[in-house]
């Protein structure tokens, strides 16, 4: 117990911050999708040298020099257009920033490994704590080399941190890559060209309150129609009056297209995007708008009426619902989703599954789910987990972050908290105390069963381990059943169970007389009657 590392405790998990939705433009006139075109590439082409002068800046940015690119922008699009592509910038390059300080993590984490396995004789066990030596002399020299390679590597991205440099390819390192390997990502020149355009493409704007439909730039009226403010070089492909292009296509949002008429009509501030889907063929807009925080509950108020505890693995959830005292309640359940295809295919899978759970959490009345605050991010190196690379890709495709974020979102709107707790020994602790426990002849428990067992202990602030189980002798009404799993707090938690009269538990012989009393006896003798009976005289007959 004292190499167990400390446990973090609970915390309600916040609620979101912000709204996103999004529609198909349709019917698009070919007058309309080239109106788009030019103005995604010209603005594109404005963005990428927005980004090119920020990442030259580097630690030396100030406000003048912001202002000097927006500026220079506006003069080739418009101030708001300029406002847009500026910050957008902005938040591209701190981005990257995050992914440097990640990566130097990565690779100081990597280097730490390798000289630890190192200085090991070649064969040497290692422990659950720390890794062995390596496997054998072969091993042993490549991974010199790596160590090599790694030094220099992280040398390399210091020193880009230190002076301020990030590298940032707009539309993806991924996509830019694949130009080369066209083969592999299934590819044709023309559709790679197609691809990368359109993510290079820059049509969106942001919202600003007060004005027409709290957007001056790209503006969604509630009937949906949808004008946008064209840039300077491209004014003269203007339909409306102030240099705008009125789309033929109209919008209707379905998901919270109430809010967000009622938002719209109020000119409160909404930001969209337009986006080409070039796998589909078809243009898309997103609006989005913040919203306040919710009001969180306190832990106590929400587990008020128990609570779900959630295991999270690689192909589904596994949850079990507990009462206020810890106890399993019913049959555990178990929600499935597939995260073998695109990006797209492994995000509807997670939905479907937290709406799943949602509504089982509804049917229960239970107002807490509890989940695991999971982060893999140190866990999937190659240096720590050696040749594991099933395991590696195993812990890299479990959506941890995406399926907290979505589940805290969704819960929002059917008024159900999120509890965060530590993971720590969730898995190995529920398996060794309530797996097999759990288990009966027509149930199997599996060991994901009694990990959201274990979650949703921690969360109530129960120990994960159950009671001791008292001997044999003890095991009565007259001690009492020591291995319920009641609250510290309920009264008569240790004291013996009331005596009830009457048939009793094959543990406490019944009451004879009691018994007696309800049994019909067999004899003449010892049926009772209320009649009494009374002898009459003879009859006198002549």
């Amino acid at each position: 117990m004292a190499d167990l590392r400390p446990i973090a405790a609970p915390f309600v998990a916040l609620g979101p911050s912000g709204v996103a939705i999004r529609a198909r433009l349709k019917d698009l006139a070919p007058e309309d999708e080239k109106v788009l075109r030019l103005v995604g590439a010209h603005l594109g082409s404005l963005a990428s040298k927005d980004l090119k002068a920020r990442c030259a800046d580097g630690l030396e940015h100030s406000t003048e020099s912001w202002a000097a690119r927006k500026r220079h922008l506006t003069a080739q699009s418009s101030s708001r257009w300029a406002g847009s592509i500026t910050r957008a910038t902005h938040d591209q390059w701190a981005l990257a920033r995050r992914g440097q300080a990640a990566h130097v993590q990565s690779l100081e984490a990597g280097i730490t490994t390798i000289r630890h396995r190192l200085s090991l004789p070649v064969g040497h066990k290692g422990t659950k704590r720390a890794p062995g030596g390596y496997r054998s002399a072969h091993e042993w020299f490549h991974k010199t080399r790596r160590l090599h390679v790694l030094e220099d590597r992280l040398e390399r991205v210091r020193a880009d941190r230190e002076a301020g440099w990030v590298h940032v390819v707009r539309g993806g390192k991924r996509l830019l890559g694949a130009r080369h390997n066209l083969d592999t990502a299934q590819l044709t020149g023309a559709g790679w060209r197609e691809r990368w355009e359109a993510g290079r493409w820059f049509l969106q704007a942001d919202g600003e309150s007060g004005k027409g439909f709290g957007n001056e730039t790209v503006r969604i009226t509630p009937e949906g129609e949808v004008s946008i403010k064209l840039p300077a070089p491209l004014a003269d492909l203007a339909n409306a009056r102030h240099g705008r292009y009125v789309l033929a296509a109209k919008v209707r949002f379905r998901h919270r297209g109430q809010e967000w008429a009622d938002r719209v009509e109020a000119d409160r501030a909404v930001a969209y995007r337009i986006h080409y889907d070039t796998g589909r063929g078809r243009w898309y807009t997103d609006a989005a708008w913040q919203i306040p925080p919710a009001r969180t509950l306190p832990l106590e108020a929400a587990l008020t009426h128990g609570v779900i505890g959630v295991d999270t693995n690689a192909d589904h959830l596994a949850a079990w619902r507990l009462d206020t005292h810890g106890n399993p309640v019913g049959r555990p359940r178990r929600f499935f989703y597939d995260l073998s295809a695109g990006a797209q295919h492994r995000d509807a899978q997670v939905r479907h599954a937290l709406t799943r759970l949602l509504n089982w959490a509804k049917t229960c009345g239970v107002k807490a789910i509890a989940v695991e605050d999971l982060d893999f991010q140190a866990e999937k190196t190659r240096e720590k987990h050696g040749h594991k690379r099933r395991f590696r890709q195993l812990i890299s495709g479990m959506p941890t972050g995406r399926l907290r974020a979505r589940l805290t979102s969704m819960a929002d709107a059917t008024g159900v908290t999120i509890i965060a707790v530590d993971p720590a020994y969730t898995s190995k602790w529920g398996a060794q105390h309530w797996q097999k426990p759990m288990a009966g002849p027509t149930r199997k428990t599996t060991r994901h069963d009694a990990a959201s067992i274990a979650v949703g202990r921690r969360a109530q602030g129960h120990p994960i381990r159950r009671r001791t189980t008292p001997p044999r002798a003890h095991q009565s009404d007259v001690h009492g059943h020591r291995t319920v799993q009641a609250d510290r707090r309920v009264p008569g938690r240790e004291e013996p169970r009331p005596r009830i009269p009457g048939p009793r538990t094959r543990s406490v012989p019944p009451d004879a007389a009691s018994k007696r009393a309800t049994r019909t006896s067999k004899t003449v003798r010892g049926v009772r009657s209320d009649q009494v009976w009374v002898q009459d005289s003879l009859l006198l007959t002549d």
